[in-house]
């Protein structure tokens, strides 16, 4: 099981070590909103019980959401799905050999009665799942909601203080 992070509402699990180098930047997003999450390799292939006793614990936890991400065959968002009845948000990892459309589609393709929230290939996917993960916690806990709002604000203000792509960003 997972080292034991407190108050860990979020899950951030991939198939493999080297899909850190994508999920890295879902964790990152859930520390900059000051999300409480936890981290570990689950291998869909590899691991399988490791993957059931995690998807059955993750309620008992105190997860709310899991943010899963997988490359190739990509079958870790979808077994994690059918085995929690917690949200499962799926990261496509971008592969070597099909460039991750392969994983985009193994993820996406789920069967009606198990879903899984697909995001975009790679780090894209990886943010925006982080970011899903905290508007759904933001439904009951208007602190982070707050935080969600002021973070979406930022990003604006950026945008609108350099409008002008030819002039050197200040930042």
């Amino acid at each position: 099981m997972p080292e034991t992070v407190p108050n860990a509402r979020v899950g951030v699990v991939m198939g493999s070590r080297s899909d850190w180098e994508t999920l890295q930047h879902a964790a990152a997003t859930l520390e900059q909103l000051g999300i409480a999450h936890e981290v570990q390799v689950v291998s869909a292939h590899r691991t399988p019980d490791l993957l059931f006793a995690y998807a059955e614990q993750a309620p008992a936890r105190g997860l709310a959401v899991i943010i899963a991400g997988a490359g190739g065959a990509a079958h870790l968002p979808g077994m994690l799905a059918a085995k929690a009845w917690l949200p499962v948000l799926g990261v496509p990892v971008q592969s070597q050999a099909l460039n991750g459309m392969d994983s985009l589609l193994s993820i996406v393709q789920m069967p009606a009665g198990v879903p899984v929230g697909t995001l975009a290939i790679g780090r894209a996917g990886a943010i925006n799942a982080a970011l899903l993960a905290a508007s759904i916690l933001a439904l009951h806990d208007a602190v982070l909601r707050q935080r969600l709002i002021d973070f979406r604000r930022a990003q604006t203000d950026a945008v609108l203080a350099a409008p002008d792509p030819r002039v050197p960003d200040k930042y």
